[in-house]
C-alpha cells in the first residue's frame, strides 16, 4: 500500500498521520502539548521543546500502525506555517517540517510543504465528497477564527474575528472556572449538563456585512459572572456556547451571501464540539437559511496531521500518478 506521511506541530498538538492513494487515513498518532493547571497555553519556545520531546513517541505509535498495513512511504508532507501568506510564521511548525525533511531525505522520496490551515480544510473534507467550488470554510480554533473562500485549492480571507478567537474565549472562560487546558471538551460537558433555559444573555457583535465578529466582550462578561458567583458554571458554559453558535450562524450567512457559495465547511478544534454542531443545525433550520453546512469528522477537527498527509498524497498523485 502506497502512503504519504503528514506532520503537523501546532500550538496545541504534536501529530503525524498516513493517507493512502484513496484518501483514506490508515495511520494516525497525536499528543496534546503539556500545559500546567491554571495556565492557558505554552510560549513558543516551550512548545517547540515539547514537540521535540514528543515527536519520537508519536512516530513510534505511527510506525506500528504502518507495519500493520504493510505501508510503502512514497512521499512526506508537513505544515510549515500557520497560513498560506508569505509572512505567516510560527516557530512550532519548524519542528514538524524539520522531521519531515530528514525523513524524506533518508527515504529519498518527495517532500511537500503546506500550511496548518490548508491541513485543517483538507482534514475536514475527509469522508465527504468535495463541495462544488467555490465554497466557504470557517476555521474555528484557539489561534484562528477566519472565514475563507475556497476555490481551486486556494484560500482567500473573507473575514473572521477582530479580537479574540473562538477557542480563546472557550479556553479563558474554562480555565477561569478551574477546568484543564484546552478547556473545550470540559466546558461543553458543563453546558450540556445545564437543564434550564438558555436566555441568550450575551449579545452577538458583528460588523462589515456580517463578515467580522467581536468576541472579547463575551469573555469579559463571562469572567464577570464567574467572579460574582451568582450563576452556576453550567449556565455560564451554556450561554457561551449559545453566543458562539449565534455568531457562527451570522458569519456563515454573511460569507455565503458575499461569495455566492451554497456550501460551508466548519473546521478547527472548536468545530469538534457536538453541542455546537447540533445548535447550529437547529438555528439555521429555524431561520430557514439555505446553507449546506459540512463538519469534519470529530477526530479530524482538532489539530491533526491527517489533512496534511492527504494534501501530500494529492500532490504526489498529480506528479507521479
Amino acid at each position: 500500500m502506497r502512503v504519504t506521511l503528514g506532520f503537523d506541530t501546532s500550538c496545541y498538538t504534536t501529530s503525524a498521520a498516513a493517507v493512502n492513494e484513496h484518501g483514506e487515513v490508515v495511520a494516525a498518532s497525536r499528543m496534546l502539548l503539556p500545559v500546567k493547571p491554571g495556565e492557558r497555553g505554552l510560549r513558543q519556545s516551550e512548545a517547540v521543546f515539547a514537540h521535540v520531546r514528543q515527536m519520537p513517541l508519536v512516530t513510534d505509535q505511527l510506525k506500528e500502525q504502518l507495519k500493520a498495513v504493510n505501508a510503502q512511504v512514497v512521499a512526506v508532507c508537513a505544515s510549515a506555517a500557520p497560513r498560506d501568506e508569505e509572512d505567516s510564521y510560527m516557530p512550532v511548525f519548524t519542528v514538524g517540517f524539520g522531521h519531515a525533511k530528514v525523513l524524506a531525505n533518508v527515504l529519498d522520496v518527495p517532500l511537500y510543504e503546506t500550511s496548518h490551515q490548508q491541513g485543517h480544510v483538507a482534514a475536514g473534507l475527509i469522508g465527504h465528497k468535495r463541495p462544488d467550488e467555490p465554497f466557504v470554510a470557517l476555521h474555528l480554533s484557539g489561534g484562528t477564527t477566519e472565514l475563507l473562500a475556497c476555490e481551486n485549492g486556494r484560500l482567500t480571507l473573507l473575514g473572521g474575528c477582530a479580537d479574540l478567537h473562538a477557542g480563546q474565549v472557550v479556553d479563558r472562560v474554562g480555565v477561569a472556572m478551574g477546568l484543564p487546558f484546552p478547556a473545550g471538551p470540559h466546558l461543553e460537558k458543563l453546558a450540556m449538563q445545564y437543564e434550564g433555559p438558555v436566555e441568550s444573555l450575551l449579545p452577538v457583535s458583528m460588523e462589515k456585512d456580517g463578515l467580522t465578529c467581536h468576541l472579547s466582550g463575551v469573555e469579559t462578561r463571562a469572567q464577570q459572572w464567574i467572579r460574582e458567583g451568582k450563576m452556576t458554571r453550567e449556565q455560564i458554559a451554556a450561554e457561551v456556547f449559545d453566543v458562539l453558535t449565534r455568531t457562527v450562524a451570522r458569519l456563515l450567512t454573511g460569507a455565503c451571501q458575499k461569495s455566492g457559495a451554497k456550501k460551508a465547511l466548519v473546521v478547527g478544534g472548536v468545530a469538534s464540539s457536538t453541542l455546537l454542531r447540533k445548535q447550529l443545525d437547529r438555528r439555521l433550520t429555524k431561520q430557514r437559511v439555505k446553507i449546506d453546512v459540512l463538519f469534519g469528522q470529530p477526530q479530524y477537527s482538532a489539530d491533526n496531521a491527517a489533512g496534511v498527509a492527504a494534501i501530500g498524497m494529492k500532490k504526489y498523485l498529480e506528479q507521479h500518478g
